[in-house]
């Protein structure tokens, strides 16, 4: 961690046991401000989960001190094989970067190559993971919320939870593309019934009277021609 919110120098926290972990510390410590810093990492744009209202905030101090940007490096243990990522099985390791410069620059560098947002996310989705719905954190006030759910939100926590939401979004983006594209192809049929054919046989029809036409006269200059030998 380094530069953000309460680090403003970098501090490296961990290793982490793979069973239980416990942070404890005095108020304003910066406890909380370690699990906001996971959560930035993974690529958090909900920015009211790690309470604040921009990015510049995740800035030490929003800049005023010397420190102008904050970067989050988190590196996984991708030993087991069983629980990697959908295409990251030959990795022992992962590593993701996060960074924000104050003035709105954002990049993500994942095993150090700059990478999209969105393949942050879909790396985190193969595995259940969605950190903007966080069914894994149990923040403040979440157990009371998910009481009181309706039974279609219990529904779609209990999906992301399982790992097919992920599938589920994928395949809606799948039907909303063929469906455009079936709008597409409705529209090229469209025209090609109503202007395209119309005017190529139009086309066509003009084409055979012209050549009626051409088969015309070419006769009538050869009966002239005709004709005219005849008189001498």
């Amino acid at each position: 961690i380094d530069g953000f919110k309460s680090y403003s120098t970098r501090v490296n926290v961990g290793p982490f046991d793979r069973q239980f972990n416990a942070i404890t510390g005095l108020n304003g410590s910066g406890k909380s401000n370690i699990l906001d810093s996971i959560c930035f990492v993974l690529g958090i744009s909900n920015l009211s989960q790690v309470r604040v209202g921009n990015l510049s905030e995740l800035v030490y101090k929003q800049g005023q001190a010397g420190v102008t940007k904050a970067s989050v490096t988190v590196v996984f243990n991708n030993a087991d094989k069983s629980c990697s990522p959908v295409g990251y099985e030959a990795h022992d390791k992962i590593t993701i970067t996060r960074q924000i410069v104050i003035g709105g620059r954002n990049r993500y560098l994942l095993n150090s190559h700059n990478v999209q947002q969105n393949q942050i996310q879909n790396l985190f989705h193969s595995v259940s993971l969605n950190v903007n719905n966080p069914h894994f954190l149990i923040m403040q006030g979440r157990i009371t919320k998910v009481i009181n759910m309706k039974p279609q939100e219990t529904l779609s926590m209990i999906e992301e939870a399982a790992g097919t939401r992920m599938y589920e979004n994928k395949k809606a983006g799948a039907i909303r593309t063929l469906e455009k594209k079936q709008n597409k192809v409705d529209e090229i049929n469209r025209l090609l019934s109503e202007e395209i054919t119309p005017t190529l046989e139009k086309l066509q029809r003009e084409r055979a009277n012209y050549m009626l036409w051409v088969s015309n006269n070419n006769e009538i200059e050869r009966v002239q021609r005709f004709c005219v030998a005849y008189e001498y």
